[in-house]
């Protein structure tokens, strides 16, 4: 009886076995088709769009996009199936456009709704992307971009004329803001037409739709006026120099001025049908009645002295000795202003046009015969009011061109004029009285939106930038409507990009991307949905896209930075973080070079050792070294106040 037991607990071992290895070897199978199906699936890239959108709903599956797909729209939004063609051409896409369909063809449609979606208004869009093809609906060709822009962004980086698979996502976008901007100033160097191109693309990209474009300055006046000729004759150049802005050597007697240039009337025109097609409208900026140097050295009798004067390369300007304003008792200059304002409309179809107005030293207007008899003949107490006075001429020689006036907020100094748009620069104070007054206000403050400003520690970077520090976190964290007005009168906001310390484009770049990122989410997506560090990991995965671009970029947000801090005892002790999380930080205070070898920070507060006379810090992620290398002296870390060169926004 046992011998019979064992041998069938034999024979049952045996066919288990048997069939536990017919198993093993179907699945065995299956799992190599399972293993080489996903070898070559292609990856489907994640969704990390900038600005987010205000809905996103991730769908099953994905779009196979391949050069037999074809790109059909609207005759209205031809010029996008176009530069979406090109675009995905230029990296080895090449895909038919507005071919009559047939079955099994699959499409990327840009549609334009026969009904107009007021949920949408004039930029927004739904974009749609399923298995089966790929649609864009918008009520405007301006909608559209948009939409092609997020979906441009739900291509993987690197792209070949493979196949590639694009997520299924049903989006629906709008923007928060009309008015979001992006201030280029041309004046301060010279910069090539291709130079303004490519920051228009970029700035694109992320649904910027205005560009305030700075042509005049004290240093140049880089648009063509035919009815003015010596503008550009002279006004356009200055002698070259090389260095630290603002610290230049003035122009030598008989050294003649070979730096410069300035924008044709035909460049011009161009360059608005350009950036037309991308849905960037350029609002072209005169400086007035201040900052014209380069006028009055063009036309000396334009000033209070009439005296003659070079055009200033850059040197530290002289208030009191040297005039910037144009006077406001000639009225041969309200003559000259008029017809030089022709010529703007003439080039530009913008609605605003930006007359500068800030910073007017007014020493010369104060002892000017001709200005005071202005101010006798039209009842004005203060060269304030004269101010408001030259304002209020200028607002209706656009009022009568069909125009309106953008000013910074010194235009509410002696009186706002009627119609006209105030930039708050200086804080957030002007923008409040102006939208207390019910005019329409966009903000632009220096504290959160001046992109010539340091992005790092001062340590860090060279002096060739302003020792203003805001970092990407600091915009980002910006509420462009402050508690005290009517929403309805904060019509955007606008970064800014002061060139004197960025002779080149390469720089521009690198003081925008990526805090042109953050700002462009401020004014777009909606202020519920900010979030700091999901932020800061979209903003990472857009760095290979720069460098897939060629544009230069700041990668600020992995630097050190220490706070000090102040204990009840009255000692000194340093704290470290980033605006990244889960960087390593190591430091020294040795005078060494910090490594991952040094002390790592371990989060709290640490103390300066007795003797200590340097600090240095650097960032790692994953044993690999990624922010730039802090160094800093003991001395200047005592001197810090506490809340320095921390991460918070500043208040208002």
């Amino acid at each position: 009886m046992l011998i019979s037991k064992k041998i069938y607990t034999k024979k049952k071992l045996r066919s288990f076995l048997e069939f536990f290895s017919i198993i093993i070897l179907l699945c065995g199978v299956s799992c190599v088709e399972i293993n080489q199906k996903n070898e070559i699936e292609p990856e489907i890239s994640k969704v990390n769009i900038i600005p987010k959108p205000v809905l996103l709903k991730n769908e099953p599956g994905s779009f196979r996009l391949t050069s037999d797909v074809n790109i059909s729209g609207n005759p209205e939004v031809d010029d996008i199936v176009i530069m979406l063609s090109e675009q995905l051409s230029a990296v080895g896409l090449k895909l038919d456009v507005n071919k009559s369909s047939s079955d099994g063809v699959s499409e990327i449609q840009l549609v334009m709704n026969k009904t107009y979606d007021s949920k949408l208004g004039d930029e927004g869009y739904n974009l749609q992307v399923k298995s089966t093809g790929i649609i864009v609906n918008g009520n405007t060709p301006g909608g559209i971009f948009y939409g092609v822009q997020s979906l441009i962004q739900l291509l993987p980086i690197e792209i070949d004329n493979r196949e590639i698979s694009i997520p299924c996502v049903n989006i629906e976008d709008y923007p928060r803001f009309a008015w979001r901007g992006l201030l280029f100033d041309a004046a301060h160097w010279w910069y090539e037409m291709e130079d303004l191109k490519k920051f228009i693309d970029e700035m694109a990209k992320y649904k910027y739709n205005k560009l305030t474009l700075h042509l005049t300055n004290d240093q140049a006046w880089r648009i063509e006026i035919k009815a003015f000729p010596k503008l550009n004759e002279i006004g356009s150049w200055r002698v070259p120099r090389t260095g630290r802005y603002h610290s230049f050597e003035p122009p030598q007697i008989g050294e003649k001025a070979t730096y410069g240039g300035y924008y044709t009337q035909e460049e011009l025109k161009e360059l608005v049908k350009y950036a037309q097609i991308r849905n960037v409208t350029i609002i072209p900026k005169i400086e007035l009645p201040g900052h014209m140097g380069a006028l009055i050295a063009s036309y000396p009798s334009a000033s209070c002295t009439g005296l003659k004067y070079d055009v200033n390369p850059g040197s530290p300007r002289k208030y009191g000795e040297i005039p910037y304003e144009m006077c406001a008792g000639n009225e041969s200059n309200f003559e000259m202003l008029d017809k030089i304002l022709d010529e703007y409309v003439e080039m530009f179809p913008s609605e605003y046009i930006h007359i500068g107005g800030d910073e007017v030293n007014k020493s010369f207007w104060k002892t000017c015969s001709k200005c005071h008899k202005r101010m006798a003949e039209e009842n004005l107490e203060n060269t304030d009011e004269l101010q408001s006075y030259f304002i209020h001429r200028v607002e209706k020689m656009l009022t009568d061109k069909g125009r309106k006036l953008v000013g910074w907020d010194e235009i509410l100094e002696g009186g706002l004029a009627p119609s006209a748009t105030v930039m708050s620069w200086r804080g957030v104070k002007g923008g409040i009285k102006a939208a207390q007054m019910k005019h329409d206000v966009v903000m632009a403050p220096n504290t959160f939106t001046y992109f010539d400003y340091k992005q790092t520690d001062p340590n860090i970077i060279p002096e060739t930038y302003s020792r203003s520090l805001l970092r990407l976190s600091q915009t980002y964290n910006w509420e462009p409507v402050p508690e005290s007005v009517d929403p309805q009168y904060i019509i955007g906001g606008q970064g800014q990009l002061w060139t004197e310390y960025m002779p080149h484009i390469r720089e521009i770049e690198y003081m925008t991307w990526p805090r042109g990122l953050a700002l462009s989410e401020v004014l777009w997506s909606p202020k519920i949905e900010r979030n700091t560090d999901e932020f800061l990991e979209r903003v990472e995965e857009h760095f290979p896209r720069f460098e897939k671009a060629q544009v230069k970029y700041a990668k600020s947000i992995y630097d050190p930075i220490v706070t000090r801090l102040k204990t009840e005892e009255g000692s000194v002790q340093l704290q470290f973080s980033t605006e990244v999380k889960d960087l390593d930080i190591y430091y020294t205070f040795d005078g060494t070079i910090p490594d991952n070898f040094s002390p790592k920070y371990e989060g709290q507060a640490i103390d300066i050792p007795k003797g200590a006379t340097l600090l240095g810090a650097v960032t790692f992620r994953n044993g690999d070294r990624v922010g730039k290398w802090l160094s800093i002296s003991i001395k200047e870390l005592q001197s810090r106040l506490p809340v320095d060169y921390t991460i918070s926004p500043p208040k208002y």
